[in-house]
C-alpha cells in the first residue's frame, strides 16, 4: 500500500521544520487545500489533450473503461471510510456518497450513469464489466487507495476525498468541449459529468467540515496537505498508465 508519508525515492515527503510553526487559521489551511488544486489531474497531458479533441476513439475509450474500475471502487472506500467512523452523524451524511454511486430506489447512480457513457463511446457492458481493459497501473493505484481508506483514521480518508474541490471544473470542461471535438459520443452519455457537478460541491462541504475540525496542529496540517497529495497521486498516475496504455 502506498504510504502518503513517504515517497518511495527521497523518504518522507515533509521535513521536521515544517512542522515547527504555529497552526494555520482555519481560512489559511483551507486556502493551503485549495492550493493543492495546481497538482490536479485536469492538467495532466493526456487530459488536456482529450478536452482539446486529440484523443481517437480508442483512447476515449480505454480512458472510460479505465475510470470505470475507479467508479465501482468508490462505494468500496466509502464503506470502508464508515465503517472506521464511530459518529452515527457522519455516517448518515457519509451514506449519500455510497447511494450516489450504487443507486438507490428509482435512481440508478453513478455506476450506472458511467456504463452509459461506456454505452454511448461505443463499448460493450460485457467489455466493461469484464475489466479486462483495466491497466496493472490504473489498478494498483485503485487498490491503494481503497486500502488507504480501510486503515487509515476516518478523518484522514475524508481528508483524501477533498480532490472533490477541483472536480467540478474538469466536469464542466468536458460538458463544454466533448460535444464539439467528438460529435460520435452520444450526448445523452455525458449525464455523468452533469451529474457531478452539484454533488461534488456537496461532498467539499463536508468532507471541508471534517479536515478542518480534525487537523488543528501544523503538524496535523501538513499531514493532512500530504494526504491530499497523496490522492492527487493516485489520480495523475492514472492518467499516466493510461496514457501509456493507449498511445493513438
Amino acid at each position: 500500500m502506498f504510504d502518503p508519508m513517504q515517497n518511495p525515492t527521497t523518504g518522507p515527503i515533509f521535513t521536521k521544520a515544517d512542522d515547527d510553526g504555529p497552526a494555520w487559521t482555519r481560512d489559511q489551511f483551507e486556502a493551503q487545500l485549495r492550493a493543492k488544486g495546481t497538482a490536479y489531474h485536469i492538467h495532466h497531458p493526456f487530459n488536456v489533450k482529450m478536452n482539446s479533441g486529440g484523443c481517437s476513439k480508442e483512447q476515449i475509450r480505454g480512458w472510460v473503461a479505465n475510470r470505470f474500475y475507479y467508479q465501482i471502487n468508490i462505494p468500496l472506500k466509502d464503506a470502508a471510510v464508515m465503517s472506521n467512523c464511530p459518529d452515527r452523524e457522519t455516517r448518515r451524511r457519509w451514506v449519500l456518497r455510497i447511494l450516489d454511486h450504487d443507486g438507490h430506489d428509482d435512481q440508478p447512480g453513478g455506476i450506472e450513469a458511467w456504463a452509459r457513457l461506456g454505452d454511448a463511446v461505443g463499448l460493450s457492458r460485457d467489455e466493461l464489466w469484464s475489466l479486462k481493459l483495466v491497466t496493472p497501473g490504473v489498478r494498483f493505484a485503485v487498490d491503494a487507495y481503497v486500502n488507504f481508506a480501510r486503515r487509515a483514521p476516518w478523518q484522514e480518508s475524508v481528508c483524501s476525498s477533498l480532490t472533490e474541490m477541483f472536480a467540478p471544473q474538469i466536469h464542466k470542461d468536458r460538458l463544454a468541449t466533448w460535444p464539439e471535438h467528438y460529435t460520435w459520443i452520444e450526448p445523452e452519455g455525458l449525464s455523468y459529468f452533469r451529474s457531478r457537478v452539484s454533488l461534488a460541491q456537496r461532498d467539499v462541504e463536508h468532507g471541508l467540515e471534517v479536515t478542518l475540525a480534525h487537523f488543528t496542529t501544523r503538524k496535523e496540517q501538513q499531514r493532512a496537505l500530504d494526504i491530499l497529495q497523496f490522492k492527487l497521486d493516485i489520480l495523475w498516475t492514472m492518467l499516466d498508465s493510461i496514457e501509456k496504455a493507449f498511445p493513438q
